[in-house]
């Protein structure tokens, strides 16, 4: 089986894809929509990092508050991320099934999004950049 800081830190690197893509398409004015599911995939692969740095069994789940709730029982902190995660969440399912129409996210909306994936990532990266990194 595979070393759980290997296994996280290539969930990291997935996670560092998502967010490069979502960055270089908000500065392209590409469509929000995608924008959006980029930011919540790269929440949720470095969330999952963090639990697999923990020992936390890999579960199929793209629930962000879900993942936070788990993250909080090892800091605290997470918490204070749980309502924009709950409307980034919802990203994933709009943005990827076809709900009747096409969402389109205001601009503001989606670079607010973006900070708030920076605060995340960047909170796990300090927590854990002495035993993965």
């Amino acid at each position: 089986m595979q070393n759980k800081n290997l296994l996280a830190k290539e969930w990291f690197e997935k996670g560092e894809h998502d967010i490069e893509g979502a960055r270089i398409l908000y500065d392209s004015n590409h469509f929000t929509d995608t924008i959006a599911m980029l930011i919540q995939q790269s929440i949720e692969k470095y969330l999952k990092g963090y639990l697999i740095s923990h020992g936390w069994k890999l579960e199929r789940i793209h629930d962000l508050v879900k993942l936070l709730a788990e993250a909080s029982k090892y800091d605290q902190d997470f918490l204070q991320f749980e309502d924009d995660c709950r409307r980034i969440s919802e990203y994933y399912f709009e943005a990827r099934y076809p709900l009747g129409m096409v969402v389109v996210y205001p601009r503001e909306e989606i670079g607010q999004s973006l900070e708030i994936a920076d605060a995340i990532i960047n909170k796990i990266k300090k927590l854990v950049e002495r035993t993965v990194f």
